[in-house]
């Protein structure tokens, strides 16, 4: 139990991080569903457990330190390590026709405390294991509405959080240089899920497939780097 590779993923209960879940369990890491409702994350760990997958539950509201504390000293009592990071939990709070000169700053905040914040608290938890073990896969699921080079209007608040995860993940790729831990960014596309709708073009597996690919990347893969289909964009 203890030499299998573990793998945690945020915001798991449904759409593209149940996905992501479902695809690393079935290429045999042991995966660690986390969810801020238990009662949603149970039910997805009740459904990929019937599949006979390696997978556990563990609740977690990424915007807390000591929630984050509590996942990474269970993971070092019951695994003694942590492999791979999926920093997938994300909102997007915008209202209809939302515009930067009178958002409310507080729908800023409160999307920054997530999509931002969470990461920042859920990869300095886990980090000293993945130091500890000299190997560790963090992926952060962003967006394209993040990218700097077509940046524009609309849902403001969520295009911010996304490009400040974009920096996120060249600053901490490069503090992590030569340690054996890779950081890397992903655009999933419009998937169709809670947040992206019915009429997205993409299914949840086509939208969790690059993040899955960078959450397995071998050692001479890329880090610091931002993906779309497995094919390095622009920032």
């Amino acid at each position: 139990m203890r030499n299998e590779r573990v793998a945690v993923v945020t915001g798991a209960s449904r759409g593209i991080g149940r996905e992501v879940a479902h695809e690393l369990a079935q290429k045999g890491l042991r995966v660690i569903l986390t969810a801020r409702d238990p009662a949603n994350g149970e039910a997805a760990l009740s459904t990929l457990a019937a599949e006979g997958l390696p997978v556990a539950f563990h609740v977690l509201d990424v915007r807390r330190v000591d929630e984050a504390s509590k996942l990474a000293k269970w993971l070092e009592r019951e695994f003694g390590r942590v492999d791979v990071l999926v920093n997938n939990a994300g909102v997007m709070l915008d209202p209809r026709g939302a515009r930067l000169a009178t958002l409310d700053l507080n729908v800023v905040r409160d999307t920054f405390e997530t999509n931002v914040f969470g990461a920042i608290i859920v990869s300095q938890a886990l980090l000293p294991l993945m130091r500890k073990g000299g190997y560790g896969r963090i992926v952060n699921v962003s967006s394209g509405l993040g990218q700097l080079e077509s940046m524009g209007a609309g849902t403001p608040a969520y295009r911010l959080s996304k490009a400040a995860l974009n920096a996120l993940t060249r600053t901490l790729a490069a503090e992590l240089e030569g340690t054996g831990v890779k950081v890397n960014a992903m655009c999933p596309g419009w998937v169709r899920t809670d947040m992206g709708g019915r009429s997205a073009p993409r299914s949840a597996a086509q939208g969790a497939d690059t993040a899955v690919w960078l959450a397995t990347l071998p050692d001479d893969g890329p880090t610091g780097g931002f993906f779309r289909d497995r094919k390095q964009v622009a920032w």
